[in-house]
């Protein structure tokens, strides 16, 4: 069933792939909706989203270290193996994040539509968000390992602003986000079996 899921996870976001792919380079939703969170940027709030950005990658390695270390202090065998599941769901979704991004190699915003002002300018491609589904691989992982609610949603409020910063900073379309969220999140079910 995991797998099956993942499998639907991955095609969902080819098939979104594909469509916007295809898209002509005049309005559309994703831009429209870029556009609309550029009109209220602010300095605090720019900072406040730089910085999420920023320290995204620190947090997919401190989780896993973390939990891999109160393990060991602990000699709790089942923390160190949730450890292992959540950096095998981050480490998975990254490499297949590369692969997706590589096969469709499709444009950043600011690239594509050149009159857009983005906060940042990255290099590599924009589908699907590399930040947005490490992220949700993390967060989708430690909740389903300890699937209390002061864990679930501290871990689903942390990935939701890490993938809108990615939108606020005008590095990724809403549908790159959304991909990479779908992405992150199958990755945790479908190596559902690694965890205690």
């Amino acid at each position: 069933m995991k797998e099956i899921l993942f499998i639907f996870i991955c095609w969902s976001a080819f098939l979104t792939s594909n469509i916007m792919a295809q898209e002509k380079p005049t309005s559309t939703l994703d831009i429209r909706i870029l556009e609309s969170i550029a009109e209220t940027r602010t300095g605090p709030q720019t900072q406040t989203f730089k910085v999420l950005s920023d320290i995204n990658n620190y947090v997919q390695i401190a989780v896993p270290v973390g939990l891999l270390v109160a393990g060991a202090v602990n000699d709790d065998k089942a923390m160190r193996q949730n450890a292992l599941y959540v950096a095998s769901s981050t480490a998975v979704t990254a490499l297949v994040n590369v692969g997706i991004k590589h096969l469709f190699k499709r444009s950043r915003p600011f690239k594509k539509y050149p009159n857009f002002i983005a906060v940042r300018t990255v290099g590599g491609y924009s589908f699907p968000s590399g930040h947005t589904s490490s992220a949700f691989a993390t967060a989708s992982a430690l909740s389903r390992a300890y699937s209390k609610w002061y864990v679930v949603a501290p871990s689903l409020l942390w990935a939701s602003s890490v993938g809108y910063s990615r939108m606020y900073l005008g590095v990724h379309f809403p549908s790159d986000v959304l991909a990479g969220a779908l992405l992150g999140a199958g990755s945790s079910f479908a190596l559902d079996g690694l965890k205690k």
